[in-house]
């Protein structure tokens, strides 16, 4: 979600760019457990590059630089031009690896294109070779949101996009060696077959991708018939099917049953949560205080998140959309949501839903309820990791956290 405002602002403060010489080798990250997180450079006003915690990643990842209508473009807004250096080089003086994601909800219109001829195939490949080079990059992470889904709205699409996307990749692969990394952010179901549903077998892109990041969030939100976890660790013990809409271990179980290892996959965790509008008649379990975590919600008022927060505004395709009510685990500190270690305010009801392993807050007065991540959920999630033998985690994103609470928390339950 890029911030104009904010785009404007730096790019006044900032007068001069920087030109990267070409990248050196540097060696795979996939030796060992991954810690990484993407960083939106437009919220770099809020969270400047200094502030990034290096000695607790592995590797970083810039987002996001945007595939055009032409293959042989790929186009970083002015501000990304200036800041995308800073953060290559800072990451490089930390000895964490640095890498730029390609595309995000909003900037995956001209994937499907891109890679759907062999023309086109090539000139992407070479337009991301030039990228990789000026930038020093160490790797490209393709944020395709969806191979054959039409995803904003207005992406386009194609029945071959999943043929095409690892037809592309392999072209990739053998242009860029084996030492850089190319990593997928992907859905909790496998990527689309010719027919629309989950493809049997992508035991392919395992031998081109470094490793997926399953972004398990999103799962419930405004955006649902009811609410429900961002995101949930495990679904099985919901009570209803309503409920199983996707967790992390259905997604691990999705993806590893059509072929793609174990260890080349990375947990997606989000440092945010969503908000609906909630009666206090629907939102207490029998009279008491604990609230519901599947509660209905009033879907016709669209209360604001917090200043990260969508605007009300015509998006990409040109589409009305109201706020997204979406909180940052910062803002529910600053916000008086929670306490600076990361515990319920006073006056804030809480309750930890055991089967989701996922926190709930509720305020009866302004009637919002709010699904998010805290450190117990993300230990969860890291203790799940670990004893899958999963790759590690990727964070979305590493602003949204608050004094590292969350990012302790997992790296702590992984064994970092």
């Amino acid at each position: 979600m890029h911030c104009l405002a904010d785009y404007l602002l730096l790019s006044l403060l900032c007068l001069t760019g920087v030109i990267a010489s070409p990248v050196r080798p540097r060696t795979p990250e996939t030796n060992g457990p991954v810690a990484t997180a993407w960083y939106a450079g437009y919220h770099a006003i809020d969270y400047p590059i200094e502030n990034i915690p290096w000695d607790k990643y592995t590797s970083v990842t810039y987002a996001f630089g945007l595939p055009s209508k032409n293959a042989s473009v790929i186009n970083l807004a002015p501000l990304d031009t200036l800041l995308l250096p800073q953060f290559v080089e800072a990451a490089h003086k930390n000895n964490v690896k640095a890498k730029l994601s390609l595309g995000g909800w909003t900037g995956s219109l001209w994937y499907s294109t891109n890679v759907a001829t062999a023309d086109n195939r090539t000139a992407f490949t070479n337009a991301i070779v030039a990228l990789a080079e000026q930038y020093q990059l160490d790797g490209i992470d393709f944020d395709w949101e969806y191979p054959g889904k039409v995803g904003v709205g207005c992406n386009a699409v194609s029945p071959n996009d999943t043929a095409n996307f690892l037809l592309f990749l392999q072209e990739l692969r053998q242009a860029v060696g084996q030492d850089f990394l190319l990593t997928a952010a992907v859905a909790t179901i496998p990527f689309s077959d010719s027919e629309g549903n989950p493809s049997a077998d992508v035991s392919g892109f395992a031998e081109v991708l470094s490793y997926i990041a399953i972004m398990n969030y999103d799962i419930f939100g405004p955006f649902t018939l009811t609410f429900g976890p961002n995101a949930p660790l495990k679904d099985s013990c919901a009570s209803a099917a309503a409920q199983k809409q996707g967790s992390a271990t259905s997604a691990v179980s999705a993806w590893t049953t059509a072929g793609f290892p174990t260890k080349q996959i990375v947990l997606g965790v989000p440092a945010y949560g969503h908000s609906v509008t909630v009666p206090p008649s629907a939102a207490y379990c029998n009279g008491t205080h604990e609230l519901v975590p599947y509660a209905l919600f009033n879907a016709s008022v669209h209360a604001p998140g917090d200043k990260w927060d969508n605007p009300t505004a015509v998006d990409v395709c040109g589409v009305q959309q109201n706020f997204g009510g979406t909180f940052d685990f910062w803002a529910l500190v600053e916000d008086g949501w929670l306490t600076s270690d990361g515990k319920p305010a006073e006056g804030i009801d809480y309750t930890y839903d055991s089967c989701s392993q996922t926190p709930f807050i509720y305020n009866s007065t302004t009637q919002l309820m709010i699904s998010y991540d805290d450190a117990q959920s993300f230990a969860a999630k890291g203790q799940f990791i670990k004893e899958n033998e999963l790759l590690g985690f990727s964070m979305w994103e590493m602003g949204g956290d608050y004094n590292d609470i969350l990012l302790n928390s997992i790296r702590s339950a992984i064994g970092f």
